[in-house]
């Protein structure tokens, strides 16, 4: 196939790699600006940017698809694409462009839709408990990831499995299900399905709003949301006054809360929360770097009794 693809940050890399080594022609890669990261602020280019520089492929970076639509669709129309790959490209595609390909825009989705519609749904899966998450390909429509149904696959999401780990291991399972995809339109051999709208949930953009750990709640919401915040925007306490990151926890199922919420129960940085126990596992204070929790207390030893929060 002749395929244009949009996407900006990692989750879309190994599906624009997976394309590039499967033999289909990568006519075009629209990604979003570059943007200044860093202390000195320094325009980098998104990750599919650089992978897309390294096959030599021609590269598109629209501020807006709507101030500039004349030029993005002239661009599209020239290239006339058998299919438009998109993978956390980031931008609304407008409906000239949804119409244009012969097998549409195919989106690869980080969960089994219609749950988790919308911006973070890898994360919100890992923060709401969910045993079980996957990978949706979807021809796109007009409303927020509500096309139809395409493939799906499956994967169970591991106790103490961080959200960043998640993502990685989503981003490959979507770059394989996007070549199926592909293989079976060409086939003929996929029939769409519609979403039932009924089922529909949303995952909203993540803020730091939301990073601040709450130990009186139970302790399988509080490490769920260890885990769902890593690595960013990151769970957060207060130890001495002062902001500790928290990146990584297991829940400690021998040892009872013998203590008020968000109170040290031993050396290891156990801490009691409102039905159990949560141990800190990886953390990172102030004008620190993340570390192990061992490192951190070799250097800051926490008496027993010590209050977080």
């Amino acid at each position: 196939m002749r395929i244009v693809f949009m996407g900006t940050p990692d989750f879309a890399v190994p599906t624009l790699k997976a394309l590039y080594e499967s033999g289909h022609k990568i006519e075009a890669v629209f990604t979003q600006p570059d943007k200044p990261k860093g202390r000195g602020y320094k325009l980098l280019p998104p990750p599919v940017k650089e992978l897309a520089l390294e096959h030599e492929t021609p590269v598109y970076q629209p501020q807006s698809l709507k101030k500039d639509a004349d030029e993005f669709i002239s661009v599209l129309e020239d290239i006339a694409p058998d299919c438009i790959v998109v993978a956390a490209y980031g931008k609304i595609l407008p409906k000239s462009v949804l119409e244009l390909p012969k097998y549409g825009c195919i989106n690869v989705h980080g969960s089994l839709l219609p749950k988790y519609r919308g911006a973070a749904p890898i994360q919100q899966s890992v923060l709401d408990g969910e045993a079980e998450t996957g990978i949706t390909t979807m021809l796109m429509g007009e409303g927020l990831d509500t096309g139809d149904i395409l493939l799906q696959r499956a994967t169970p999401i591991g106790e103490n499995e961080t959200a960043a780990e998640l993502f990685d291991r989503l981003a490959d399972i979507g770059a394989q299900l996007l070549l199926e995809t592909l293989e079976k339109l060409e086939e003929g051999c996929i029939t769409p399905i519609k979403q039932d709208d009924s089922l529909a949930t949303y995952a909203g953009m993540l803020d730091k709003s939301m990073c601040v750990i709450d130990f009186s709640k139970p302790v399988f919401e509080v490490h769920k949301k260890i885990c769902g915040l890593s690595d960013w925007p990151c769970a957060v306490t207060a130890i001495g006054g002062k902001r500790l990151k928290v990146y990584r926890s297991e829940i400690i199922r021998d040892m009872k809360p013998n203590g008020e919420p968000g109170e040290v129960l031993d050396d290891k940085l156990s801490v009691a929360c409102g039905d159990g126990v949560v141990r800190l596992v990886e953390v990172q204070a102030e004008g620190s770097k993340r570390m192990k929790s061992e490192d951190y207390l070799r250097g800051k030893p926490v008496a027993k009794g010590t209050k977080l929060g």
